[in-house]
């Protein structure tokens, strides 16, 4: 949906319900770019889809760890200033103005109306790297829903708000099976949920998925619009979901946010990341391309056209894209459907190496970090926060180099 320059951006709820039965919609996410090379490249590649495909809305992510806050308004206003219906992420993580994590919140909403934003995804976050569980700053917001009663009480009817919603529950909702609990022991709901990763099964069980459910009822109680899905690679997963939401009498639309396979690492990271369902067949066949980048990009379109056209089947009219910054196998998908017509041989993706996340602006293993002794690599994060810190400044006899013990505050990723 192209806007015009100058005026707020429509709410995405009235745009959907203005557009119902109208054919199908789709929409785009993206994420900040790392370096500013990237962001330029972005900015160009976000105006070719928007041309080449007049989504439905744009999403741009709000980093964990509050990393990308600056940065994510600076593309969602640009977003909104060059045509899209921007729906910028926010989240409760990391926030804070002069010891203030409500005004720190206020503020990026102000900021945002102001530009003409008028549509927020309201999140809580991801905890921090070795700390099991997010904690919310004293006076601050505990999760989501703390944020979308926030924002009616003191914006009233100002945004659209769309809120996340896990087919296979969250993340830490998630359970490792214990020693001797096997597919045997599950319900037969929890058989079509659970996933498998390095020879251990996780579940969200029956019980912890109800929890879920009451969760997003309450969020859409309080004034959520819409909701928006993680990733999911079963379709009858997503479609069990949406059934057990009008259950609960949650009426609002549901879109599913389809991850588009573009690399097997990415693939692989992401799943075990997310505890992502992955149907075997699935499986099987990405771990036979694993080192064939180009299959696995083609299969990628084969495959996300297959997913898309079951989901349309079902009755869904918006496709949400995690583009990963990408626009190919996205371009494929909507050729492969119908919607568009010869926009994957128009792909450009020579900027691909320059689509790295920033990433959280919690160290993890592996991160460069700098302190008052010099550059390290994180090499272990304990419990607490506490980072095991090779030093690179240094270098002792032998060719060793020494290691550090640093508290969080005591060190910055870079």
């Amino acid at each position: 949906m192209t806007t015009t320059n100058g005026t707020p951006d429509p709410k995405i709820i009235d745009l959907i319900n203005e557009k119902k039965g109208n054919g199908i919609l789709t929409s785009l996410e993206y994420f900040p770019p790392r370096t500013e090379t990237g962001v330029k490249n972005l900015n160009s590649r976000m105006d070719r889809m928007r041309d080449n495909l007049n989504p439905l809305f744009t999403d741009m992510t709000w980093g964990a760890g509050g990393s990308t806050a600056d940065l994510s308004m600076e593309l969602a206003l640009r977003a909104h200033s060059t045509g899209h219906v921007a729906n910028l992420h926010l989240t409760c993580t990391n926030m804070s103005k002069n010891g203030d994590p409500i005004a720190a919140v206020h503020e990026a909403l102000k900021t945002a109306l102001d530009g003409g934003i008028r549509n927020i995804v309201a999140l809580r976050g991801d905890p921090p790297a070795g700390e099991e569980e997010w904690t919310a700053a004293e006076g601050g917001f505990s999760c989501a829903l703390d944020l979308v009663k926030y924002m009616r009480k003191e914006f009233g009817q100002d945004f659209g708000i769309s809120v996340a919603g896990y087919p296979e529950g969250h993340p830490n909702a998630i359970t490792e099976l214990k020693d001797g609990e096997g597919l045997d022991s599950l319900s037969e709901s929890e058989k079509t949920r659970y996933s498998e990763f390095d020879g251990k099964m996780y579940v969200c069980k029956d019980e912890d998925y109800k929890k879920e459910m009451d969760y997003l009822k309450e969020k859409v109680d309080a004034g959520a619009d819409m909701i928006i899905t993680q990733m999911f690679f079963d379709v009858e997963v997503f479609k069990t979901f949406v059934n057990d939401c009008r259950k609960w009498g949650i009426t609002c639309p549901i879109i599913p946010g389809l991850m588009c396979i573009n690399a097997y690492p990415g693939f692989k990271k992401m799943t075990k990341f997310c505890k992502t369902r992955v149907p075997k067949d699935l499986e099987a066949k990405m771990d036979s391309m694993k080192d064939d980048a180009a299959a696995v990009k083609a299969f990628g379109v084969e495959f996300g056209a297959e997913v898309c056209q079951k989901l349309m089947d079902f009755g869904v009219e918006v496709l949400h894209f995690y583009t990963l910054n990408l626009e190919k196998v996205v371009y494929g998908i909507t050729d492969a459907l119908g919607l568009t017509d010869g926009l994957v041989e128009k792909s450009n993706e020579s900027d691909a190496n320059s689509m790295v996340a920033v990433g959280s602006a919690w160290a993890r293993v592996g991160d460069k970090v700098k302190s008052i002794y010099g550059e390290g690599t994180v090499k272990e994060i304990r419990r607490g926060g506490e980072a095991v810190i090779e030093m690179l400044s240094w270098e002792l006899a032998g060719g060793q180099r020494p290691t550090a013990y640093l508290q969080k505050a005591h060190y910055q990723k870079i």
